[in-house]
Parts: C-alpha cells; structure tokens; sequence
C-alpha cells in the first residue's frame, strides 16, 4: 500500500478522534452551585476519555477540587489540593476510572456541591443494526449500479495506489 494511503488513514484517525469527545456543563443550565442534584444530573451519562467537565460558577463565590474517594465522602480537600477558581474550569479526562470533585469553599460540599463519575476507556458503539432483506428485484443492486458505482471509486483507488 502507498504512503499517501497511511497519512490519509492517520489524518482521519487524528481528526476523527477529538470530534468523538463530548463537553459536559456540569449542572448543565444550573452550572455550579449549591442546592443542586450533581449525581442526579450524571446519571444516565457516559463519561469516556477526552471528555471534558465545564465548571460554571461565579469567581470567587466556589472552586472545584479533583479530590480522591475518602476526601469526597468527607468533604475535605487534601491539604497539597490546588482549587481550580476560575469560574469557567475546564477539566479533561485523561484517565478511565472514578471521579470526584468537590467545591471546598465553606460547607458547600456537605450541601451538595460535590460531584462522582465513572469514566469510561472508550466509546461503546451501538449495536450494529440488521441488514434490510431485499423485497423484490428492484430493490438488489443491478449489474448496471455496480459498474457506475466502480467508475467512481476508481479515481479514489487510483489515487491511493499511485506515489
């Protein structure tokens, strides 16, 4: 196989792969903040690598802590935890497993201003769906079909065959 095909096949696999990434507002609408259902709204959410978390809140009002599992069920930050406290903190999942992040300003954690995800290492595809069963005659490809449709391919084979 040719070269250009290679670069063609990494370029696709390059650019296709961000495109898969979803960005989640945490709290959608709501954003961050207090008296908010954080697990309610992920439920039903698939997390997977290179998602992204938006947090939204006013500056200065919260902050948002990556946190492990016993700071989360305590709701306290470790003291070597950097908050993020910009208003608009954008966290990137790099890694599969669980999440949790909590707002360290007051008792707002307690409050439920705190959040757990599992992500997931990839997209899982849906279920491929079952091949339509020709009715009749007009509905299977003729031979005529056939021939136009590998005129039009053969620019396409040409060019990644060809260095």
């Amino acid at each position: 196989m040719s070269s250009k095909f290679f670069f063609m096949a990494f370029f696709v696999a390059i650019v296709a792969a961000p495109a898969l990434a979803t960005e989640y507002v945490v709290g959608d609408d709501a954003g961050w903040k207090l008296n908010f259902d954080y697990q309610k709204w992920a439920e039903g959410k698939h997390f997977i690598v290179g998602d992204k978390l938006i947090f939204k809140y006013t500056e200065k009002t919260h902050n948002v802590h990556r946190v492990n599992g016993t700071a989360f069920q305590q709701c306290v930050p470790p003291a070597d935890s950097e908050a993020l406290t910009s208003g608009s903190d954008v966290i990137t999942l790099a890694t599969q497993g669980r999440k949790w992040y909590i707002c360290g300003v007051g008792k707002h954690c307690a409050n439920g201003m705190k959040l757990a995800i599992t992500v997931s290492a990839e997209v899982q595809a849906p279920a491929p769906a079952p091949a339509p069963t020709p009715t009749s005659a007009a509905d299977k490809i003729s031979p005529w079909k056939s021939c136009l449709w590998m005129l039009a391919a053969m620019p396409v084979f040409k060019m990644m065959t060809t260095e």
